[in-house]
């Protein structure tokens, strides 16, 4: 019999109070509001009312856009630990907070209208099994981010040692992804990537050196004109969606 892969626990290390410091200042809140702006856009046209499952997220970085726009939100936490920075919102009955294996979410086919994994497939145990699961309980579509290997981290192993010296000992290796790989994972479980939106041209570390986020947009700029973010950018954010029968 073929032994289960390990258990998908990233989200443990990702819902910690150290994780969360690393979006704090104002470039960490330009950092997050460029992903909820882009999650939003990725969502648009669902409905009021819509049910959303967040896989992994008890970073509760998404859940307050998310509550605000009026989505019916769950998270799945691989760990009860993973719920606790989402207690403002569960003890208000804004989210609900479940914990499971994520190889086997414990949901229907099709149960909600989207489901959302942000922070999973970089360190991901098993990631095209992750994105099967995904793909399953979604009826309309599925949103990931993921690094791509067509960015400036394809040189981020050798400055990884400088990485943890200014993101935390959290930081650790992570898993690179080419466009295609994310096409063709999602193809099998009967979903079309509409939309690969690229965050950032430069890598996110060194943003953080310069702790100004009117600079880091200013950085930003040339590349976002001259289209280089879209083709070399990262971390990318992934829309698809169910092929219609």
């Amino acid at each position: 019999m073929t032994a289960p892969p390990p258990r998908e626990d990233a989200d443990v290390d990702a819902s910690s109070d150290e994780y969360a410091r690393r979006f704090s200042g104002a470039v960490g809140r330009w950092f997050l509001d460029t992903q909820t702006r882009l999650t939003l856009a990725a969502l648009a046209g669902l409905g009021a009312g819509a049910t959303v499952l967040d896989v992994g997220g008890g970073h509760a970085q998404t859940v307050p856009p998310l509550v605000e726009a009026g989505y019916r939100v769950t998270v799945a936490g691989s760990h009860p630990a993973c719920g606790r920075r989402l207690q403002p919102w569960i003890t208000a009955g804004r989210c609900r907070f479940a914990v499971a294996v994520f190889h086997r979410l414990p949901y229907r086919d099709r149960e909600f209208d989207a489901v959302i994994s942000y922070r999973m497939l970089a360190h991901s145990v098993h990631w095209t099994r992750l994105i099967d699961e995904l793909c399953r309980v979604a009826r309309d579509r599925v949103i990931v981010d993921y690094p791509s290997r067509r960015s400036l981290n394809a040189v981020s192993y050798g400055l990884f040692e400088m990485k943890r010296s200014i993101e935390g000992a959290l930081t650790r290796p992570f898993a690179l992804y080419h466009p295609r790989d994310i096409d063709a994972a999602f193809g099998p479980a009967g979903f079309l990537v509409r939309a690969q939106t690229p965050q950032f041209f430069l890598p996110m570390v060194l943003h953080r050196l310069t702790r100004s986020a009117p600079l880091g947009r200013l950085l930003e700029w040339p590349a976002r004109r001259l289209g280089l973010t879209q083709r070399l950018g990262s971390p990318v954010i992934v829309r698809a969606d169910r092929r219609q029968a």
